[in-house]
């Protein structure tokens, strides 16, 4: 066998279906598009969703997203940790001293100086705050960020609010 020789075998490709040309044979008349009506007219543009926006335009372009999954702290600096004077610095007793918000998560940045040991518990603690503290003599412990467990169930349907 030769390369000129090369050819599909018998059946492999099959001639499309010629519709449309006249009422004697199979596919003639409407050409199987139905009788009347917007689709039998062939004038539907791709994308065309009947009058509604298609959403091609409702997708909001060039403007980036929301991420869903981000974490969002609350910065406190070494120099706000130093000025309050605890042994012990957690969110509870940041919230009670009014340097932090109830309900946030907690960073600890390291602006400013530590000048004695305090042991921190914070949600996250940046290198530089870290190696400030131990250098100081204290200790940093890293609490566990609060597992955002899958949605309910609804109860109901759609038209009861029960």
């Amino acid at each position: 066998m030769r390369v000129d020789e090369l050819r599909q075998s018998a059946g492999a490709k099959k001639k499309p279906k010629r519709v449309g040309r006249g009422i004697g044979g199979k596919g003639g008349k409407t050409a199987g598009r139905g009788t009347k009506g917007q689709y039998a007219r062939n004038t539907v543009a791709r994308g065309f969703e009947g009058g509604q926006m298609p959403l091609k335009q409702r997708v909001p372009k060039l403007k980036g997203f929301n991420n869903p999954f981000r974490v969002e702290y609350y910065a406190v600096n070494l120099d706000s940790i130093d000025s309050l004077n605890l042994p012990e610095v957690d969110p509870a007793s940041l919230v009670k001293s009014g340097v932090a918000h109830k309900g946030t998560l907690i960073k600890v940045l390291g602006r400013g100086k530590i000048t004695k040991a305090v042991k921190v518990s914070a949600h996250a603690v940046s290198k530089s705050a870290e190696q400030a503290i131990t250098k100081a003599g204290g200790s940093v412990t890293i609490l566990p960020l609060p597992h955002k467990g899958p949605r309910p169930a609804a109860r109901g349907n759609q038209f009861t609010n029960r």
